[in-house]
């Protein structure tokens, strides 16, 4: 008897197990869309953050904002709630917490090489702006991208990366047929790599393409420049 309800309570439990890795992800989301961004926070508004912060960082006055021990209590207890999804290239000089002085759940960054908007890219996008409910994407490149520069001059490049870099080659070639040559045709291709990632998430999301034909979400582009600490913002 007691060996009967051994085995029973035991299949119960592992049942219990199972029927809750199930609803893991559901209540997950649920738990993130619960403490998304504070309503009243615009696209405008973030965007202006993202701003003030690269002054200050700019100016040296940086303040670090939420790092604290009581921060890092809040946001695991409470959930994040970012203000603004980031797609950055990994370049280790591109630190982007750092360049906006921002902290602990302010910034949903998305890093890969190129700052491409591939499949993995697109849907970490998506989680943000979706279920995170920020309501600006960014996508950041920044100046002597080494991922850029290799497809601008056709360098060779093994293993994983050709499936990686793939994305780059319209920028580069839209750049190329301007007519550009040297620095100016990699700053260039850097731009237009940015405008390319825009054009990706769009194009190849439906979930995003009808939160920004809704006006719920806003994209902007922007280039770091590695040797001065600037944000430049491009043109819509």
């Amino acid at each position: 008897m007691c060996d009967h309800s051994l085995t029973r309570r035991s299949v119960l439990t592992g049942m219990a197990v199972g029927v809750g890795a199930l609803l893991l992800p559901r209540l997950f989301y649920a738990s993130d869309a619960a403490h998304a961004t504070a309503p009243g926070v615009t696209p405008e508004v973030a965007l202006q953050w993202l701003k003030e912060g690269n002054a200050r960082f700019l100016a040296g006055k940086s303040e670090h904002p939420n790092l604290t021990p009581a921060r890092l209590a809040d946001t695991a207890a409470h959930g994040q709630h970012p203000f603004v999804t980031i797609i950055s290239c990994s370049d280790s000089r591109v630190p982007v917490e750092h360049i906006f002085d921002r902290g602990i759940g302010d910034l949903f960054v998305v890093r890969v090489a190129g700052n491409v908007a591939d499949t993995d890219e697109i849907g970490s996008t998506e989680y943000g702006a979706g279920h995170l409910v920020t309501p600006l994407i960014l996508v950041l490149g920044h100046t002597q991208c080494g991922a850029v520069t290799a497809v601008v001059k056709g360098d060779k490049v093994e293993g994983s990366i050709p499936k990686l870099v793939d994305n780059i080659i319209p920028a580069a070639q839209r750049s190329k047929d301007k007519g550009l040559t040297g620095d100016a045709l990699i700053l260039d291709a850097i731009h237009e790599n940015v405008y390319q990632s825009i054009h990706d998430l769009s194009s190849h999301s439906e979930e995003l393409s009808h939160l920004i034909h809704e006006g719920k979400v806003k994209v902007v582009g922007a280039v770091y420049h590695i040797d001065n600490g600037t944000v430049e913002w491009l043109k819509a």
